[in-house]
C-alpha cells in the first residue's frame, strides 16, 4: 500500500515538473509571427482591454495564441498527425494519408458557384473573341479511388461536367480529366499539394495548345532543371504528416525556341515592376510552389521573341502558374490576369476585346469561391 502510495506521488511529482517545464519553454522560446511548415500568420499576443474581458473575446485570442505557439509545436502536431492516420481513418484535418500520397477529403462539399456561372457567361457576351475554358482535376479527382466512399458522394469528374453543363454553349470546353486520368501511373501530382507537377501541366497544354490551334512542342525539346526536392504543399501544410516523401518542383526550358524579352508585373494601385518568370526567393518560403511566378499579382504581361502577333489573354488560378512555361513559345504576348487578386475591374488593367483568344484555366477546387470572379465584368 504505501508503495503504491509513494509511486503515485513520484508519478505526479515528475507530471508536475514536465508541465511547468513545457510553460516555461512555451514563454521563452522565440515567437515567429508566420509559420513556414503551415504557410500562415499566427496569432499575435493579444491585449485586454474592458471589451475584450467582458464579452470573452481576450479569453479565445489567448488560447488561440497558446494553441500557436507553444513549445515544439510543429513536432507535437506532427506526431499526433501520424497516430491519427495509424489508428484512426486516415482523416487528419480533412487531409486523407494514403500510402504514398496525400489527398483532400472534402471534396463532396464543394458546389459550383451560380456566381461565378453567370460572370463567366457574361464574359462570353461582352467579348469579341474566342473563349476557352479549362477545369483541372485536383490530386483528388484523379488519385480518388482510395477514398471512403462516403466522400466520393460529389466526385470532381461530376463537378467539371456540372460546370461546363451549365457554361454557354459558345465557350469551348477542354477536358484534361481523362487524359490525366490516363496517366495516373506517372508523377503528375504532387504527393503533399493537391496541383499538378510540371510533368503533369505538360500534358494538360498539349492538349489545351491544340484545341488554341497549335501543335504542342516536343516533350524532348525541354530541358529540366530540378530546383528542389524538399516541397511540402498544401495538403501537408493541414495536417503536417511527415510521412509522405517530398515533391520535386521542375522548370522547364525550350532548347533553342522562343524567350521572354519582357514580363511586367502590376499592383492593384498601378505600380508595376519588371520581373522574371520563376522566382527562386520563394524555395525559402512556407509556399515554394509560388517560386512559378512570383510574388501574388493581379497582372502580368508576358513578351516573348515568337513573331506571330498572337496575343492570349489567361484568366487563371495557381493551377496554371506552372502552365505558362510552356505557353512561351506559341504567343508574342500572354497577359496574365488572377481573379483572386484584383482589388479592381479587369478593364483598369486590360481591354480583353485587345486579345483574340481568352483561355480560363482553373482548378475545380476554385470553382465554389462565390467572390473568384466579382470583379471580372465590372
Amino acid at each position: 500500500m504505501k508503495i503504491s502510495r509513494l509511486s503515485d506521488r513520484i508519478t505526479a511529482v515528475i507530471m508536475i515538473v514536465f508541465i511547468f517545464s513545457f510553460l516555461i519553454l512555451t514563454v521563452l522560446e522565440k515567437k515567429d509571427d508566420y509559420s513556414l511548415s503551415e504557410n500562415r500568420s499566427l496569432a499575435s499576443m493579444p491585449r485586454p482591454s474592458k471589451e475584450s474581458l467582458s464579452n470573452g473575446s481576450y479569453g479565445r485570442e489567448l488560447e488561440a495564441y497558446m494553441a500557436d505557439h507553444f513549445a515544439y509545436r510543429d513536432k507535437w502536431v506532427s506526431t499526433k498527425a501520424r497516430i491519427e492516420s495509424d489508428m484512426c481513418e486516415k482523416i487528419v484535418n480533412g487531409v486523407y494519408v494514403g500510402d504514398d500520397r496525400l489527398l483532400d477529403a472534402d471534396i463532396s462539399e464543394r458546389n459550383i458557384s451560380e456566381e461565378n456561372i453567370s460572370a463567366i457567361n457574361k464574359f462570353r457576351e461582352n467579348y469579341s473573341g474566342t473563349v476557352y475554358f479549362t477545369a483541372v482535376p485536383t490530386s483528388s479527382g484523379v488519385y480518388g479511388d482510395v477514398l471512403p466512399e462516403y466522400l466520393l458522394s460529389n466526385p470532381e469528374k461530376n463537378q467539371i461536367d456540372s460546370l461546363y453543363n451549365a457554361i454557354d454553349d459558345s465557350i469551348r470546353k477542354i477536358d484534361t480529366y481523362n487524359i490525366l486520368k490516363m496517366l495516373n501511373d506517372s508523377y503528375i501530382y504532387y504527393r503533399n499539394d493537391t496541383k499538378l507537377t510540371s510533368y503533369g501541366a505538360y500534358y494538360v497544354y498539349r492538349t489545351v495548345i491544340q484545341k488554341l490551334g497549335f501543335l504542342p512542342s516536343a516533350y524532348d525539346k525541354y530541358t529540366i532543371k530540378h530546383i528542389t526536392s524538399d516541397f511540402k504543399g498544401n495538403l501537408y501544410s493541414r495536417c503536417l504528416y511527415n510521412g509522405t516523401k517530398p515533391d520535386i518542383i521542375d522548370v522547364y526550358s525550350y532548347s533553342g525556341g522562343a524567350e521572354i524579352t519582357s514580363c511586367t508585373a502590376y499592383k492593384n494601385n498601378g505600380m508595376s515592376y519588371r520581373k522574371t518568370l520563376n522566382d527562386a526567393d520563394f524555395l525559402l518560403s512556407g509556399n515554394m510552389y509560388r517560386m512559378y511566378l512570383g510574388e501574388e499579382e493581379p497582372f502580368i504581361r508576358i513578351k516573348t521573341s515568337v513573331n506571330n502577333e498572337k496575343k492570349l489573354l489567361l484568366i487563371k488560378d495557381s493551377y496554371a502558374d506552372c502552365f505558362i512555361q510552356f505557353l512561351i513559345q506559341h504567343y508574342s504576348e500572354i497577359a496574365v490576369i488572377s481573379p483572386e487578386y484584383m482589388e479592381k475591374n479587369i478593364s483598369y488593367f486590360i481591354d480583353p476585346n485587345n486579345y483574340e483568344q481568352t483561355l480560363f484555366l482553373f482548378g475545380i477546387d476554385s470553382m465554389d469561391n462565390d467572390k473568384l470572379f466579382e470583379l471580372l465584368n465590372k
